[in-house]
């Protein structure tokens, strides 16, 4: 699945997925250690947030290659999955500045 705008849907899907379970990881941590009610929400959303986090670096790297994007976009990028909700912020960034443009994709042959 080489096709630009496909490529950069995924992208965008998958930046909003790891800031949503972020949310739901850390409602999740907030009731099991202040409320120190439930760990159900850490159990459910730390594996889901820890699969949505690897997609995240799979995807990244994915679009990254395909749209030509430079080292220091890539490290900001990869760096954007630490902090909560970044993900978004970089995901608008990358569309704002062209970095999602299907004109930059490399030329894909096969």
């Amino acid at each position: 699945m080489n096709d630009p705008s496909l490529v950069a849907k995924v992208f965008r899907a998958v930046a909003i997925a790891e800031a949503l379970s972020w949310t739901g990881l850390l409602i999740g941590m907030f009731v099991k250690w202040i409320l120190a009610t439930s760990e159900l929400g850490v159990q459910v959303m730390g594996p889901i947030h820890g699969a949505l986090f690897v997609a995240y670096v799979v995807v990244t790297l994915w679009t990254a290659r395909l749209f030509r994007w430079d080292l220091r976009t890539v490290v900001i990028g990869l760096l954007a999955s630490i902090p909560p909700l970044t993900t978004i912020w970089f995901e608008r960034h990358a569309g704002a500045t062209g970095r999602l443009d299907p004109a930059r994709a490399r030329a894909v042959t096969g």
